[in-house]
């Protein structure tokens, strides 16, 4: 005779399991991949990761995505404390909660936001604000309450971006958790935590793509074709994706964009050409790369007056840009945007539940999913060019 349950009432059951295993257990033994220093391999090794505390949600890692900005710490082109454990892509299930969580509880399904929402500074109180005071951009490593809830070989192990998700589980603040639909695919929405979510609304809520534009993609990357996907949904008619690797154009193709260049392609400046391309008419330009020179080219290669250039790829640290004032004298507009200028607790859902009625394919965007124990193998996909985004699973 079958045993016929629906998801609430499963859903109800995991979350008493979790409950009972969390206090039972309290500090929970699992595995993690911890980068000891720069520039070396990650070290799979068993760590210790305490209990939540007050307004803090422990999580068990379903999925997680291999993201350049992971890739920067080990460069040490990215601040960070070590010995620490990365990633920020990742969806997973509430384990345990501390004492005043309210907005989860064991058994859900979540996505761990690096950007926080407090809802209570003034950036998360501005409707065009994102960027909460609750933020770790700049590699403090620990929780809200300044210490850190991993331990390995006695020794604690630092956070990164409130998230942490190269682990079976870790621990964030309450305001770093968003509650998403039960149905999501793990493997496919972890994407929503910060690529998709970063190129997607880096057109359509920073830069405000309108119907009928010309917009110019610098980097096909995974954030770079959600920059694309992003302008296709806004409406744009011509989209010009820009990489010196030609073996990305056909991807970007396949997402939305109208047609491909390759800089090395000509003598002249990449500005020129896509005015010569376009009747110099070029509305909104992006750049998804993360170097100084590109940003300045992208900034040059929108509309003199009325043109917006995006910064959307991570700068490196320590750097300083110089550039011509005069090419925002005359009107163009120069933004930055992080994580796509969303709200996260409000705006991962509701891109959850879009992917859910297929409103956009993450499908495009993945090349590869391997086990979490391959995770180096992951990264040097990454650095060959030969994925767009990998997803580890666990």
């Amino acid at each position: 005779m079958k045993c016929l349950m629906s998801r609430h009432t499963v859903r109800e059951t995991l979350g008493t399991v979790f409950q009972r295993v969390s206090v039972e257990a309290g500090v929970i033994k699992c595995k993690a991949a911890v980068l000891w220093e720069p520039k070396q391999p990650f070290s799979i090794e068993e760590i210790e990761v305490a209990p939540p505390k007050t307004k803090e949600v422990r999580i068990k890692i379903l999925a997680t995505g291999i993201c350049r900005s992971d890739d920067h710490v080990i460069k040490g082109t990215m601040v960070s404390k070590f010995p620490v454990i990365v990633g920020h892509e990742a969806t997973g299930i509430v384990e345990s909660i501390g004492e005043g969580v309210t907005t989860v509880q064991p058994g859900d399904k979540v996505i761990p936001l690096f950007l926080p929402q407090c809802r209570e500074c003034n950036a998360c109180r501005n409707p065009d604000g994102n960027l909460c005071i609750r933020s770790d951009i700049t590699g403090r490593g620990v929780l809200a309450d300044g210490t850190t809830r991993f331990t390995c070989k006695g020794k604690p192990v630092y956070h990164f971006m409130n998230t942490s998700t190269f682990t079976e589980y870790t621990v964030v603040d309450e305001s770093s958790v968003a509650k998403i639909d039960d149905a999501a695919p793990p493997e496919k929405v972890c994407l929503i935590g910060c690529g998709f979510s970063t190129g997607y609304g880096a057109a359509v809520k920073t830069g405000k793509v309108k119907p009928g534009s010309t917009c110019v993609v610098f980097g096909l990357g995974g954030v770079g074709l959600s920059v694309i996907m992003g302008c296709k949904s806004a409406g744009a008619s011509r989209i010009i994706g820009i990489d010196l690797n030609k073996d990305k154009f056909e991807n970007a193709m396949a997402v939305g964009a109208t047609e491909c260049i390759s800089p090395k392609d000509s003598t002249k400046p990449i500005s020129e050409v896509l005015s010569e391309m376009t009747g110099n008419n070029v509305g909104y330009t992006f750049e998804v790369i993360g170097r100084l020179e590109t940003m300045i080219d992208a900034l040059a290669s929108c509309h003199m007056n009325y043109g917006t250039s995006v910064v959307v790829g991570a700068p490196p640290s320590a750097k300083m840009l110089t550039y011509d004032p005069m090419l925002l004298f005359t009107g163009r507009t120069w933004k930055g945007c992080i994580f796509g200028g969303l709200k996260s607790r409000d705006d991962v859902p509701k891109l959850v539940t879009e992917f859910l009625a297929k409103k956009f394919d993450l499908d495009q965007l993945i090349t590869h999913v391997l086990p979490f124990k391959k995770i180096n193998e992951g990264f040097e996909l990454l650095n060959s060019g030969q994925s767009i985004r990998t997803v580890l699973t666990f």
